[in-house]
Parts: structure tokens; sequence; C-alpha cells
């Protein structure tokens, strides 16, 4: 039996009546403006399989959804959902496909109890006030797709056991208190597409980790990367997809070099400057070239100048960059995209 309300503005608590739809096994009543604790009754729903109350105003601990032994999908994104999340650590979760409590006021450690789940595919915790470091059993699920812990406090170094995630096509650590080295194996995941380790105090250098021999090209599927606002240090690989990659993905690391930065890495790791057809090396022509931009900008380009700059001053005032905004949309899209076309199974 399947009951989809979503999208119908019934406002209000859940209505207890549901309780008594002890052969449910798929609710979906999200984006219905429905608020306050989740009613006794629908915890009799001990069948549910798909349970999805995302985009309301639901308050609560997020422990009783343990009641839910057999559940595959649970929505509970942009609610107002606390506590921990011990209830993961329970045997009979290992049916869990699909898991998205992102935009809650979810606290404590990700348990570290063994969990083991063969269908696993998606865990989105995104900005919640989780803390602690990401358990090794987490990053064992073979079968896991997307991974989002983005906007926490979770501490702690990157495992190396994340590499064998093979089948991983976003990782969004983003915005937390991750310490230690990138992981060198990082090299290997050759399905990554989404990578944000942004806004972290990772270190290391980042030509190791994303340049081991020929490693490079099995990175071939990556698409958005951001590692701005860490404290790596080194050469930005070059070739493939790391060219296409701008500015934004590396800025607020003082340490690296390279392009698409303005720090030069040729002569510091033994590379000759080239020389220009003049005679003149590479830092004269560059000087000579950049006088010569600035006369243009002052005599055609003043007012662009004003534009430029005006824009940049909103920017600061609304202390969230366009880019970080645009990373954030792109790394939402790639899940909600994946996650579409295992709905059209259920």
């Amino acid at each position: 039996m399947k009951l989809y309300l979503s999208g119908v503005n019934a406002t209000g608590k859940i209505p207890e009546s549901f309780g008594h739809l002890t052969s449910l096994r798929r609710l979906r009543i999200a984006s219905c403006n429905l608020s306050g604790f989740i009613p006794k009754p629908l915890w009799n729903l001990t069948n549910i399989d798909v349970l999805d109350l995302a985009y309301n105003h639901l308050e609560g601990p997020i422990s009783d959804f343990f009641r839910f032994g057999k559940i595959s999908w649970l929505l509970l994104r942009n609610n107002n959902f606390d506590g921990q999340i011990e209830f993961l650590s329970f045997s009979r979760w290992m049916q869990l496909e699909l898991l998205d409590c992102s935009f809650n006021f979810l606290t404590g450690p990700i348990p570290s109890n063994e969990f083991y789940s063969e269908s696993l595919f998606t865990v989105s915790l995104k900005q919640n006030q989780l803390q602690g470091p990401i358990p090794k059993s987490l990053l064992n699920q073979q079968r896991l797709q997307f991974l989002v812990f983005s906007r926490n406090n979770l501490s702690g170094q990157i495992d190396s056991t994340v590499c064998n995630l093979t089948s991983l096509q976003v990782l969004n650590l983003g915005s937390n208190n991750l310490e230690g080295t990138i992981p060198l194996c990082f090299g290997e995941m050759s399905e990554l597409q989404a990578l944000d380790l942004s806004n972290n105090s990772l270190s290391g250098a980042i030509n190791t980790t994303f340049s081991i021999g020929n490693q490079l090209a099995s990175l071939k599927s990556l698409e958005v990367l951001n590692l701005s606002h860490n404290h790596l240090v080194g050469c930005i690989p070059k070739g493939k997809q790391f060219d296409t990659f701008e500015n934004s993905s590396y800025q607020g690391n003082d340490g690296l070099r390279g392009l698409p930065l303005s720090k030069d890495c040729g002569g510091n790791e033994g590379v000759p400057q080239a020389t220009t057809p003049y005679g003149l090396d590479q830092e004269e022509e560059e000087r000579d070239l950049s006088i010569i931009s600035w006369q243009a900008v002052f005599m055609g380009y003043g007012c662009g100048l004003v534009i430029g700059l005006s824009i940049i001053y909103i920017m600061l005032l609304t202390q969230y960059p366009t880019w970080f905004s645009r990373m954030d949309v792109e790394l939402e899209h790639k899940i909600l995209t994946r996650t579409k076309k295992h709905k059209k199974r259920h």
C-alpha cells in the first residue's frame, strides 16, 4: 500500500489517523508545510519501506526513527529534527539504501559501531551539528555513490579507507574541521565526479596527491573540484580535467602555485623559465605586459573597473561568494539527478 501526498499544502500536524494504515509500505508527504512532532500512532507503521518527510517543519528526536526497522529510504531533509543518530548502528538497518537528514539540528558523533548495508548508495547529513571523526565502518560501504557531510563540525583525518569506495561519485566534506593530509589513494577513485574538501585544515602537497605516475588520467570523470581555504602546498597538476578548474577551486591555499593561480610554478620546480622572441625573460615580459594592460584599462575601461569593484563589494557584503554557491548547486544537482533515477524504480 502506498500513500503519496507530496506538495499538498496541508499545514498543521501529521494526522494520527495515518497510524491505522498498518499495511502501508510507502509514505511520501514531503513539502506539505507540516509541523510539530511525529504522532505516536505513526510509529505503528512498522512495515514502512519508503518514508519521505522532507521539506516540512517537523521536529523531535531523530532517534525515534529506529522503530522503522524495515526502512530502505529515509528522507528527512529540511526539517527541525534534533538529537543523535545512534540508531544507525542497529543491525536492523542492513537494508538501508538512501539516508538524507540534511539541514536539521542533529548533534553528536556519527556512530562508530560496525555498520554495513549491501545496498546503501546515498548518505547526506549536510548542515547539521555533527562532531567527531568519520568512522571507518561508514567508509566500507562498497556501493556508496554519494557521501555528503559538509557544514558540520567533523574533525580528525580523512582515513584512507575512503578509497575503498570504488563507486563513489560525489564526496563533499567541505566546511568542517578536518585536518591532516589528503589520502594519496584519491587519485585511484576513477568514478569520482565531484570532490569538495574546502574550508578545512587539510595540509600536504597537492602535486603528490593528485599526480601518482599516470593516475591523473584515472580521474578523467572529475567535473567539480573545490580544495579552497586549506593549507595545501605544491604545484597544481596540469593536463586533462585539471585544466578546466577555475581559480576558485584552489584559492585560500597560500602554498599552492601554478595555473590557474597567478603564482608561477616553473622556477621553483626546476623548470626553465620561458624566453620571449625578443630576448626578454618571462618576468620582464610579464611586467611590460602588465604596464601595457593597465594603460589600456585607464584609457578605455575605467567604467568597467568601477562596475567590477562594485560587484566585488556586494559579494563581500553577502559573505557568500557566488562561486561557492555555484559549487554547492552543482553538487546538489548531481545528487538529486541520481536520486530521481532511483526513485523511478520505486
